[in-house]
């Protein structure tokens, strides 16, 4: 079966909490959205490494604010 979609989006204001490596945000249509994770150890590495160690500050990026 097939299907032939015409699509007119507007969006005016969209705000996403949180994506994460698993995450699919979707505008439109589509068939199929199939998850696939793959893990591959390339290093050949046997143990988990050492945590990570902060290097100097965060940085502070100042956004503007979103005005008409």
């Amino acid at each position: 079966m097939h299907f032939a979609i015409h699509q007119t989006i507007s969006i005016h204001f969209i705000k996403v909490e949180a994506i994460s490596n698993s995450s699919v945000l979707q505008i439109g249509s589509t068939g199929s959205i199939q998850s696939q994770s793959d893990v591959y150890n390339t290093g050949g590495y046997t143990e988990p490494a050492e945590p990570a160690e902060p290097i100097g500050e965060p940085a502070i990026i100042r956004l503007q604010k979103p005005g008409p």
